[in-house]
């Protein structure tokens, strides 16, 4: 992996911590997913009218991802009111780049050097530390049982889509249509529950689009960045968002224990060194 595409992946990592900020206490949890997968349409259909439509083969990846995307939304809304965040998001996203780079090597042949594994191994190290302090007093099985679900559908979605871009023939008409699907979640969510988003401050409204604006920046340079380098790895480092997400309660909210996020912080860095020098 070059360091342009090392970099490329961290900007969208710490773009998806961002959007996680700007959204952390927006109120209603479902309205919130519905505003965020509308941030995503919005920019989707300004894509697929400048560019060419996907190749005709790359379409039942779109539709294969937006159905395990909506399960994924399903998915990751019971986890949060089972288990607590601090479980939860930890879990599901350093459990998943494992997930994807086993999936990828089954799936689709790619077949990583040890150097790369290490990198995995260390972000995925890094992420779980951030647990460790909530594991010892004891998680209730249905929460992780959740994040464990949570993490298989970001494994799913991830390498459905890393073949599917690649066989679009187009990276912007790909992403375009892949969000402008995502239509369907905003209609399900908004009229089975109109009156709940009516009675949402307008603050909290442009909150929800504008942290679908910054999810859906990031998912798209991680799709690009996968049409370039293996999926386990820019899964991997994608997956730093969470450092980053847990490095922004400590500076800017003052959340702690700091010691163990600012380790788990250092483990990645040490991750992503070997993940960068992989061939």
């Amino acid at each position: 992996m070059t360091a342009s595409i090392a970099a490329i992946v961290l900007f969208a990592a710490l773009l998806h911590a961002t959007w996680n900020a700007v959204v952390k206490g927006a109120g209603d949890r479902t309205i919130v997913l519905g505003l965020v997968a509308l941030g995503h349409v919005v920019p989707g259909i300004a894509m697929v009218s400048l560019a060419p439509l996907p190749a005709a083969h790359a379409v039942p990846f779109i539709i294969a991802s937006t159905v395990i995307h909506w399960a994924y939304y399903y998915g990751l809304n019971v986890a949060y009111r089972l288990g607590d965040l601090s479980i939860v998001y930890p879990i599901s996203r350093g459990l998943a780049p494992v997930l994807i780079a086993l999936g990828a090597q089954y799936w689709v042949g790619e077949r990583l050097p040890l150097l790369a594994w290490v990198g995995i191994s260390c972000v995925s190290a890094g992420i779980f530390l951030l647990t460790v302090r909530q594991l010892g007093q004891g998680v209730p099985v249905h929460g992780l049982g959740a994040a464990l679900a949570v993490a298989i559908t970001v494994a799913a979605y991830s390498i459905v889509d890393g073949v599917g871009v690649r066989s679009a023939g187009t990276t912007l008409g790909y992403v375009g249509w892949l969000f402008v699907a995502e239509i369907c979640v905003v209609l399900f969510i908004f009229s089975t529950r109109w009156p709940r988003l009516r009675a949402m401050p307008p603050h909290r409204i442009w909150l929800g689009l504008a942290g679908g604006v910054l999810s859906g920046a990031a998912y798209g340079l991680v799709l690009y960045a996968k049409t370039l380098a293996p999926l386990g790895v820019v899964s991997a480092l994608r997956e730093t968002s969470v450092i980053f997400a847990a490095l922004i309660g400590v500076w800017l909210f003052g959340e702690g224990p700091k010691r163990i996020r600012l380790v788990a912080a250092g483990v990645v860095v040490a991750g992503i060194v070997p993940l960068a020098l992989a061939k």
